[in-house]
């Protein structure tokens, strides 16, 4: 069953006592990224593995998202100021400890006009989760990869 987590803002991007960034370039440009990251929220499932299903709610205000084995997200977007922004908060999950979860895309001019991608992962829950989410960073590190050249692969084809 789902619960309720806390409704932090944008800022707990900074503040979280587990925060997991991780960064990639790619050779498509900021706006594409942008688009596929807050415009084709369903598309998620195309390039990001471990997720199932994802769609826009609330007039594109929020996202329902579900991924492999069974975790499933109520979300409130934060921020979507093209090409640079894109923040959502959690507002309710099945996932156990969770209390506040904000996901933070920052994109960034690269190389060759192509995109610097930063990717903020902030949480905050019980002890349990917070280790837990602590241990999780090298797999979180691997899925952010796989998901970002998945993403560029299909972008620039």
């Amino acid at each position: 069953m789902a619960h309720r987590l806390r409704p932090v803002g944008i800022d707990f991007v900074e503040t979280a006592p587990v925060r997991l960034v991780f960064a990639r370039e790619v050779t498509a440009p900021p706006e594409a990224v942008f688009h596929a990251l807050a415009e084709d929220v369903v598309g998620w499932s195309e390039w990001f593995s471990a997720v199932k299903s994802a769609r826009p709610t609330g007039d594109g205000t929020g996202r329902e998202v579900r991924l492999l084995g069974g975790t499933r997200f109520e979300e409130s977007v934060l921020v979507a100021k093209s090409p640079e922004t894109y923040a959502y908060r959690v507002d309710a999950t099945n996932a156990p400890g969770a209390r506040a979860l904000v996901e933070e895309w920052r994109l960034t001019p690269g190389a060759a006009g192509g995109t610097r991608v930063q990717w903020t992962f902030a949480a905050d829950g019980s002890a349990v989760f917070r280790g837990a989410m602590r241990l999780a960073r090298p797999g979180l590190g691997r899925a952010f990869k796989g998901a970002v050249l998945a993403l560029d692969r299909r972008l620039t084809r």
